[in-house]
């Protein structure tokens, strides 16, 4: 993807797009193995930023409220994956967390590309969550997320209660 080039979006209905890819030791994790299966798959822009491990714990704490629901949860960053196992080990957190450097990925899902950061615009990861259904078809995305709060609103918005 070029440093211009527009982020595709993906909207409520859309294919999920497949995607392999290592998770913090080396294995590979495919999306297609969650099929039948609520998966939320979320990008964040750099392990061990504050706003992207506030987001990350805040998972891991509604991580059995989730799973009990019946979802599982993805994290994604262009990170690699010696920098991810530092992530979750200092966090302790309990859900796979996937590498993208080259950040196809990021892409596909339109979560790479231009945006505004402190009011000059940059190209990035874009912080975003889909919800994708058990026939792994997006059934919300969100773009833009802030890190703190969100998934507490994604809990509200599925009608889980903590």
């Amino acid at each position: 993807m070029t440093e211009t080039a527009a982020a595709a979006r993906l909207t409520t209905g859309d294919t999920a797009p497949g995607f392999t890819l290592s998770d913090a030791d080396g294995n590979e994790v495919s999306l297609s193995s969650y099929r039948g299966r609520r998966v939320v798959v979320y990008f964040y822009p750099a392990a061990s930023t504050p706003g992207c491990t506030k987001q990350a714990c805040d998972f891991r704490d509604s991580l059995a409220l989730l799973n009990d629901a019946g979802i599982d949860v993805l994290g994604i960053s262009p990170d690699k994956p010696a920098k991810l196992v530092k992530f979750r080990d200092n966090e302790k957190l309990t859900f796979p967390l996937l590498s993208d450097p080259e950040r196809a990925v990021l892409a596909a899902y339109g979560a790479y590309g231009e945006k505004t950061l402190y009011g000059r615009k940059t190209v990035g990861v874009i912080r975003s969550t889909f919800l994708l259904d058990a026939d792994g078809k997006i059934e919300k995305a969100l773009y833009n997320v802030k890190a703190t709060g969100h998934v507490a609103k994604i809990i509200r918005d599925l009608g889980l209660s903590a």
